[in-house]
């Protein structure tokens, strides 16, 4: 399974919590700098992979509200 497929099938938790995981690595200033390239690269995967998750989601939302003001209100009717 290549990165690409593997970012898609992650939830945007488990992305977010490997960019986390990411940064923090880079943080601690330990790696050798071909290390922190493919992290760096592997974390701009991670971040376009997140923007992708959020505006598809960000589109459901918007479609699911498009839906419920279309919907005509209707007067409730109690039996009591």
């Amino acid at each position: 399974m290549t990165k690409s497929s593997q970012d898609s099938a992650q939830t945007f938790e488990q992305t977010m919590a490997e960019l986390e995981s990411i940064v923090s690595e880079m943080e601690q200033g330990d790696l050798l700098l071909e290390d922190s390239l493919a992290k760096f690269e592997r974390g701009i995967q991670l971040v376009k992979s997140s923007q992708e998750k959020l505006r598809q989601a960000e589109q459901k939302v918007k479609i699911l509200l498009e839906k419920s003001e279309s919907s005509v209100p209707q007067d409730f009717e109690s039996d009591i």
